[in-house]
């Protein structure tokens, strides 16, 4: 049964193919949601860090291919929103910050 703490590590391993920083670590990823009798449906809802991300199709599938890599992961489906807006300042961890320079 898929918990929504291991699909967060397997997406440790994911990162931006823009920035080359993993998508936990900048804030991406907003939600993960474990559905079905065993939690075998997954759903990864995360942002860009544009919405006009040459590369968002191809980002979207990698993440949805580290899900279903996941034992016992039957469907994942990763959900673009941009709501709330990608920050940064605000959603990207302190290493990254400072990899950035945002401070």
């Amino acid at each position: 049964m898929p918990t929504t703490d291991q699909v967060r590590s397997a997406l440790v391993d994911v990162k931006d193919p823009e920035l080359n920083l993993g998508i936990l670590d900048l804030g991406l990823v907003y939600d993960v949601v474990c559905e079905g009798e065993n939690g075998e449906n997954v759903t990864v809802i995360m942002t860009l860090t544009s919405p006009m991300c040459p590369v968002g199709p191809l980002f979207k599938k990698s993440v949805e291919d580290k899900v279903l890599s996941i034992e016992g992961v039957k469907s994942a489906k990763a959900d673009i929103t941009f709501t709330p807006p990608w920050d940064p300042a605000t959603m990207a961890s302190d290493d990254v910050k400072a990899m950035l320079g945002i401070w």
